[in-house]
């Protein structure tokens, strides 16, 4: 494998692991001297970009006796090989994706290996022999027909296929409003009740995972039956959602506050990937304790983009505050907690009112918003996060999600590269949400008091997280 470009070279130097990037290259090469690195620019779903090495060839599959050669692109994260490539199909003009459960509409391929990627057990070698009998078992591309020259029946199966996919729902804009909620408990309960006052669902599906301190409840919804809701046990019910609410917790009887969170962190295991992969489109709202980590690791081990795994975070505090500001305070202006679930969250302001019919912006700090935000803090005082109002906050994520609402929140999501943060860490942020997911809004400079408290919430999660085994 030719590494010795300059652009190769460049990019390559920048990796967190160099040396052992390198070496996993060239065991690629040795195996699959098909699969030829370049460079290029990867833009996430938030429209960050980085600049990283791909790989770049095709994969040999043998379907129904016949030789096919499906071509995928895998993008190597700079902290790889500790990380999993984002991996994609790459069709050709005369192809179509066939979406099913280990490709979604956009291509971007979803394996066990990916899930579970934990190096040095997991490698691009074994996800490339794992991607071969997979796509023998199903294959992710077919070729475009010939419109003029085709048998009606071929065609009305070429119809078929388009508009159906494995988990029993249509492509992106055709999909059913289905959300699903994962977790029994006065929070799960809680969720479903508040979705179904809120929203316009076709279906809601709600979980007892068996495993989860927070199970239970689910007996009484199978007892009175409320219409549009479907209770089971089994992960594979929430296949083909547009939003998968995790509102389980597993908490131990652990001494140290880092065993207690890993209690959660191996739930997550058993659940987040499953999940993943029975609703690859969906947008995965976090609320189990604590909701920052716990999205963080939902994050990495669901292998969905930043957009759309997020957690409820400071949204209800934040709904809390802009009621205060505009009804108590007369500013008609929204406003965010923004941070870190704990007391070192802090609160900022938009610059304009909720009709100037603009994309909102944050308010850089100054001495006229702050004695504002300080006193609607203060009034904010007392009120305690129970079940049925982080319920009523979740339901109103989802409602925007489902109806493309593109409102602004306080979720908690991936606030590297937000306001010079440079940590991979989770943090309230207000963000768009639509039915892709999330959206950041621009970072700007805080006040030094905001700043610190925000660095300070970055080290403490930093250093939680290298305590964990996720």
């Amino acid at each position: 494998m030719d590494l010795s470009s300059e652009k190769i070279q460049r990019i390559l130097s920048k990796y967190k692991f160099h040396d052992v990037a390198v070496e996993e290259l060239q065991k690629i090469y040795r195996t699959f001297p098909g699969m030829l690195p370049s460079t290029g620019t990867y833009t996430f779903s938030d429209n960050t970009q980085k600049d990283l090495v791909r790989l770049v060839g095709n994969v040999p599959v043998q379907y129904e006796g016949r030789s096919y050669n499906f071509p995928v692109q895998l993008w190597l994260m700079d902290s790889f090989p500790f990380t999993p490539p984002i991996c994609l199909l790459r069709p050709t003009p005369n192809m179509f994706i066939r979406v099913g459960k280990h490709v979604d509409s956009g291509g971007r391929i979803h394996l066990p290996e990916l899930h579970g990627w934990d190096y040095p057990k997991s490698s691009v070698v074994s996800l490339l022999a794992e991607m071969i009998v997979k796509f023998e078992e199903h294959p992710p591309l077919s070729s475009k027909p010939n419109v003029e020259n085709k048998d009606p029946q071929e065609l009305l199966a070429f119809v078929s296929n388009l508009q159906i996919n494995d988990g029993g729902s249509s492509h992106q804009g055709q999909m059913i409003k289905k959300v699903s909620v994962i977790g029994g408990g006065d929070l799960g309960m809680a969720s479903v009740m508040s979705i179904l006052s809120k929203c316009k669902v076709d279906r809601l599906v709600f979980v007892d995972v068996n495993d989860s301190s927070t199970k239970g409840g689910s007996t009484d919804l199978e007892i009175f039956r409320l219409p549009q809701v479907e209770v089971s046990r089994d992960l594979s019910a929430s296949a083909g959602s547009r939003v998968v609410v995790v509102t389980a917790n597993a908490w131990s009887g652990e001494q140290s506050y880092a065993s207690v969170v890993q209690t959660n962190v191996d739930l997550f295991r058993g659940i987040i990937p499953t999940l993943a992969r029975y609703s690859p489109n969906a947008v995965l709202l976090i609320a189990s304790q604590p909701v920052d980590i716990m999205t963080h690791v939902a994050w990495r081990q669901s292998c969905l983009p930043p957009s759309r795994v997020i957690g409820a975070g400071c949204n209800l505090d934040s709904e809390r505050l802009s009621h205060i500001m505009d009804i108590n305070l007369n500013t008609h202006k929204p406003a965010w907690v923004i941070g870190e679930l704990s007391d070192n969250k802090v609160a900022v302001m938009s610059k304009a009112g909720p009709g100037a019919g603009v994309r909102p912006e944050i308010a850089a700090g100054s001495n006229s918003t702050k004695p504002l935000l300080d006193r609607a803090f203060g009034m904010m005082k007392g009120r305690g996060q129970r079940s049925w109002s982080v319920g009523l906050s979740i339901a109103d994520i989802t409602d925007s999600v489902l109806t493309d609402k593109m409102k602004t929140h306080s979720v908690s999501t991936l606030a590297q590269g937000w306001g010079g943060i440079g940590a991979e860490v989770f943090l309230s942020l207000p963000c768009i949400m639509g039915s892709n997911g999330s959206t950041r809004l621009a970072g700007v400079s805080l006040g030094p008091e905001e700043d610190s408290k925000l660095r300070d919430s970055v080290d403490s999660l930093c250093a939680l997280i290298g305590q964990l085994r996720i």
